[in-house]
């Protein structure tokens, strides 16, 4: 068992289904993604440097480090940003996949057109 399969494990039943979720999502969208565990949380790696970390907190499942995008990007993950960097997606409502997606989408295509 990974130390990602083991913090999942740790979760709350109900934060364990978001946590899979969100993991399956990222793993889907970021082609040649690979997973590490850093900062106490498990992510999603495009190349050694960038990637996306997801968390489980008492209140709120985040992913961090969400940068800025165009206008309609802003317009799907401006309702979900706690901070510049992150976005939570609180426990009481459904978990918005199709932002996650559109998150790991654009961070697969920004740092290939970096390469």
């Amino acid at each position: 068992m990974s130390e990602i399969d083991d913090y999942i494990a740790a979760a709350p039943e109900a934060a364990r289904e978001r946590l899979l979720a969100v993991r399956e999502t990222l793993l889907r969208c970021v082609p040649g993604g690979t997973e590490a565990f850093r900062y106490g949380m498990p992510a999603v790696m495009v190349g050694a440097r960038h990637g996306l970390h997801y968390a489980n907190w008492t209140k709120h499942l985040a992913l961090y480090p969400i940068y800025r995008g165009d206008d309609a990007f802003e317009a799907a993950v401006g309702p979900y940003r706690a901070k510049t960097d992150s976005v939570h997606f609180p426990h009481t409502q459904p978990l918005p996949l199709e932002v996650v997606e559109l998150i790991a989408t654009a961070l697969a295509a920004r740092r290939t057109s970096e390469e």
